[in-house]
C-alpha cells in the first residue's frame, strides 16, 4: 500500500522473511486467486508519476488480471496527516482516476473508493485505538520520522494515530493481503497487532479479523532526475500523463556520473543504474544486458535509449488516458460504484464489530 508518508527502513531479517513469504504467496495466488482480498491505495497528493506506475500500478493491474479481488482506497483524509492544506483534492483525485484507468485498473472489476465517502470505515478507528498504546504509536517508524522531520512543529493527533487509521483501511474489508514496499512492513505489523488483539479480546473462540500478509512489491524504487526517490514535491518526477517532449526533457536532466563506460552497479553508480532499470522495465531486457549494449558509448547514448524505451512503453498507457479525457465523462463518476461497494462492506463489518463488542442494541 502507498498511503504512508516516507519512513525509515526495517531490519534485514524481517525483509528477508517477508520476501520468502511473498514468493510463497505468489504461488498461492497462481493456484487460487479467489482466496485473496487485497487492499491498497495512496494519498491523493498529486497526479501519479512513473515511480508509482512501475512501483505499484502495474502490480495492481497484474493482480486484478490474475483474478484477485482488489480494493483501492484514495486516502483523502490522510492528506492532512502531515500538511496544513489538502489542496485541490477534487482535481487531484480526477487525475489519479485517469492514471488508474490508463494503467489498466478496471472500475468494473476493482473497487476504487475514497476515505471520506465511507463513514463506517472511519468509525472502526475508535475501537481500534483502544487496542494500541500511546507508547506503541510513538515508536512507529513513520511517526518517529515525522517527529524528526517536523523541525519542532507540533505533531497532529491524526499523524500520531496514523497506523491505526491504516489498520482500519485494511481491516474494514477483512483484507488478507497488502502489497507494500519493505519500508511499510512496520505499518502492516501494526495492523496485524490490531487484528490479533481485537480477536483475543472480543472474538477468542472464532477470530474475526484476518492478520493480513505482506506482498512485497516486485519492482525497485525509481529515482527522480536528481537521484533522490521520485516525488512530485521535489520537482524530480515524470508524470504518467507527460508528453513525449516532457519525457525526453526528464531523461536529459537525470544525473549520471563522469565514467563513460556504462555498467550496472546500483550501489556505486545509482544514477546510471536507475536509467538502466527504467530501460529494463520498459523492454524486459535485464539491466546488465542494457548496460552491455551501451558499453563505452556513454551516458548520451544511454539516455537516448531510455527516452525511446519510456516513450514506446508508455505510448498505449498515455493513449488510453487521452481517450478517457476526450470521452467527455467525468472520471469522478467511477467512484459512485466503488464508494457504494465500500460502504456496503464497511457497514457489514461495523455491524459485526458492534455485535462482538456487545454494543449492538437492536
Amino acid at each position: 500500500m502507498t498511503t504512508a508518508p516516507p519512513q525509515t527502513s526495517t531490519t534485514t531479517a524481517s525483509v528477508a522473511a517477508a520476501r520468502t513469504r511473498s514468493l510463497a504467496l505468489e504461488d498461492e495466488i497462481a493456484r487460487d486467486p479467489s482466496r485473496f482480498r487485497v487492499l491498497t491505495g495512496e494519498r491523493p497528493t498529486g497526479a501519479l508519476h512513473v515511480g508509482h506506475y512501475f512501483g505499484t500500478l502495474t502490480n495492481r493491474a497484474r493482480l486484478q488480471q490474475a483474478g484477485v479481488e482488489l480494493l483501492m482506497v484514495i486516502a483523502d483524509y490522510q492528506v492532512i496527516t502531515d500538511r496544513d492544506e489538502p489542496g485541490d483534492l477534487r482535481s487531484t483525485v480526477r487525475e489519479i482516476l485517469l492514471d488508474y484507468q490508463a494503467a489498466g485498473i478496471d472500475p468494473e472489476r476493482t473497487t476504487v473508493f475514497t476515505h471520506s465517502a465511507v463513514p463506517a470505515l472511519n468509525q472502526l478507528v475508535l475501537p481500534f485505538l483502544s487496542l494500541m498504546s500511546v507508547a506503541e504509536l510513538e515508536r512507529n517508524p513513520t511517526v518517529k520520522e515525522e517527529v524528526r522531520a517536523s523541525g519542532g512543529r507540533a505533531m497532529s493527533g491524526l499523524m500520531l494515530t496514523y497506523p491505526v487509521h491504516q489498520a482500519a483501511d485494511i481491516l474494514f474489508c477483512r483484507a488478507n493481503l497488502v502489497p507494500v514496499g519493505q519500508d511499510q512492513l512496520p505499518h502492516l505489523e501494526a495492523t496485524r497487532t490490531v487484528a490479533r488483539r481485537f480477536n483475543h479480546r472480543f472474538s477468542p473462540a472464532c477470530p474475526y479479523f484476518p492478520e493480513p500478509d505482506a506482498l512485497l512489491a516486485p519492482s525497485p524504487t525509481i529515482l527522480g532526475s536528481d537521484g533522490a526517490k521520485m516525488s512530485k514535491s521535489r520537482g524530480n518526477s515524470l508524470l504518467v500523463s507527460a508528453t513525449e517532449d516532457e519525457t525526453a526533457a526528464f531523461v536529459r536532466r537525470c544525473v549520471t556520473d563522469a565514467e563513460r563506460h556504462v555498467t550496472y552497479e546500483p550501489d556505486r553508480r545509482p544514477g546510471v543504474a536507475n536509467l538502466l532499470t527504467l530501460a529494463s522495465l520498459c523492454t524486459g531486457a535485464p539491466p546488465e544486458a542494457v548496460a552491455d549494449e551501451v558499453g563505452a558509448q556513454g551516458a548520451g547514448v544511454l539516455k537516448a535509449l531510455v527516452t525511446e524505451a519510456l516513450v514506446e512503453h508508455l505510448r498505449p498507457v498515455r493513449a488510453r488516458r487521452a481517450e478517457r479525457v476526450g470521452s467527455g465523462s467525468d472520471p469522478l463518476e467511477v467512484l459512485e460504484r466503488g464508494n457504494a461497494r465500500a460502504n456496503e462492506i464497511a457497514a457489514a463489518t461495523l455491524d459485526d464489530v458492534r455485535e462482538l463488542m456487545g454494543t449492538s442494541y437492536r
